[in-house]
Formats: C-alpha cells, sequence, structure tokens
C-alpha cells in the first residue's frame, strides 16, 4: 500500500475523551495529515501557539468543564489576524442551538458522533482547500500592498527630487516670485524676517495657520515651486491656498498681497493707529 501523501497542515484534536483523540488520530494520520492532540483547553491553546503549522481544528463541544465553543473563540483570539485556520465541531447530542452557536463564531463544519470516517477525511480536504486559498490570497494581498508601498515611496522620492531641482533653478534664475508669475515689480526679498511679516490688516488674523504660512512666504518672494518645496506640499495645492488667501484678503494678486505684507506696509499700519 502506497504511503500517502503528507499535508501541509496539520491537525489539532481536542476531546476529554482520550480514546475519541487517539481513534481520530490514527484515522487522520493514516490519510496523511500530521496530529496534534489535547484533552482538556489549557493545553490545546498552548499546542496551538506552539505549533504555527496548525491549520485545521476537530473540538467536541462539550469538554468536561469547558466548552468547545469558547474554546475556538479564544483559538481566533490566539492567531489574530495574521493566521488562519478551519474548524469542524464534534457533538454527542442533537443541540441545534449549540450548533448554530458553533456556526456564529466561526466553526466551518460539524459532525454528530459516531463519526463517519470517510465523511470527515472528506470534509477536512474540503477545508483544507479553503484554508491555502485564504492564504493564497492573503499573501497575493501582501504582496500587492508591499509593491504599492514601494511605488508609493518612489513617486514620494521622484516628487521631493523634482521640487528640489525646481527650487533651485527657479530660486537661482528668478528670486522673486512676482518676476516669475506675474512679470510685476519684485516683492520684498525672501530674507525678510518671518518676525517682520504680522501685517496688521485684521482680516491676515482670519486665515488658517497653513494660508498664513503661505502667505508669508509669498511676501518674502517665493515662487509656487518653492513654497511647495518648503511646505512639502504640491505646488497645485499652493496655487489653491494663494486663492483662497486673495479671496479672504480681499485682494486680486499677489503683488497686492506681497505689499500688504511687507515690513513698509506693517510701519504704515501701525502708525495708523498713532494719533
Amino acid at each position: 500500500m502506497d504511503k500517502p501523501a503528507s499535508r501541509h497542515f496539520s491537525v489539532l484534536i481536542i476531546d476529554d475523551e482520550p480514546q475519541v483523540t487517539s481513534e481520530l488520530r490514527e484515522l487522520l494520520e493514516n490519510s496523511g495529515y500530521r496530529c496534534v492532540t489535547s484533552t482538556h483547553r489549557e493545553s490545546a491553546i498552548a499546542s496551538f501557539q506552539a505549533d504555527p503549522n496548525i491549520g485545521l481544528v476537530i473540538c467536541d463541544l462539550y469538554l468536561g468543564q469547558d466548552n468547545g465553543i469558547r474554546l475556538i473563540e479564544s483559538l481566533k483570539e490566539v492567531a489574530g489576524n495574521g493566521r488562519f485556520f478551519e474548524s469542524i465541531i464534534l457533538t454527542g447530542h442533537d443541540g441545534r442551538q449549540e450548533v448554530i452557536e458553533a456556526m456564529r463564531v466561526g466553526a466551518a463544519d460539524y459532525y454528530q458522533k459516531p463519526v463517519a470516517p470517510q465523511e470527515l477525511l472528506h470534509g477536512l480536504e474540503r477545508l483544507e482547500n479553503r484554508l491555502h486559498e485564504r492564504v493564497r490570497s492573503q499573501l497575493s494581498l501582501s504582496h500587492v500592498n508591499q509593491r504599492l508601498e514601494y511605488l508609493a515611496e518612489s513617486l514620494n522620492s521622484i516628487y521631493r527630487d523634482i521640487h528640489k531641482i525646481k527650487y533651485e533653478v527657479h530660486g537661482n534664475s528668478q528670486p522673486s516670485a512676482l518676476k516669475s508669475e506675474d512679470s510685476q515689480p519684485s516683492a520684498p526679498s525672501a530674507s525678510v524676517a518671518e518676525s517682520q511679516v504680522s501685517p496688521s490688516n485684521p482680516l491676515f488674523g482670519k486665515l488658517s495657520p497653513r494660508q498664513q504660512a503661505v502667505a508669508r512666504l509669498v511676501s518674502k518672494g517665493l515662487t509656487n515651486y518653492q513654497i511647495a518645496y518648503e511646505l512639502g506640499i504640491t505646488e497645485n495645492t499652493v496655487k489653491l491656498y494663494v486663492s483662497q488667501v486673495l479671496r479672504l484678503m480681499h485682494m486680486h494678486n499677489r503683488t497686492q498681497l506681497a505689499l500688504a505684507l511687507s515690513p513698509a506696509a506693517m510701519q504704515q499700519g501701525s502708525g495708523a493707529v498713532v494719533h
């Protein structure tokens, strides 16, 4: 007689009657399964934790003072999201409610004792195939996620490099955002300290922190490329913020905004309140 092919997953057999676990073990090992047996809850959980190859669990509904359904729930907690297993409940009673409860907590199937050997083997084979599919799907999903993470990081790296180049090119050749985009007189130099750009215009205080940051950088003469690089956002986002700032401060262009935030405008605004 040919030796049966070995199976990928091991089987954990849990029954408080040693004779039952012994008979089931002999049946399954003759069909190529590697088996681990247990007669109570604690040893079953310990065996499951110690052997990551256990993917099939056969558990009696009643384990003396313990309950097989609760044990299956405990094994699911031990397994977490990173480990799959399929379970079968054995019962010597015709308890419909218990069977429904077992299905609710995740038991894949149930059999009434005494179990027909071929029926149990066919059931295990179905569950083994299902488990293979679950593992393959998880591995495939994990592989896709890894590739997406790698792609996202690559795109971010390219994006940072592009903006660095744009920052260097436009920063060296066109230091003024106004000269670059509006062909109008340049805004105050980028060397103006941020503390100097605290406008007296009350509308400035109504801007969000991000809008204020963009407005300050506009007043320093930075281009959209440079602002995007400085704040770590896209150029389109910068354009959106600039548009919002102009609208909220009732201004028509970047020149007006830059002049309003200039030190001269601030001093003029400060002098206006002194009588």
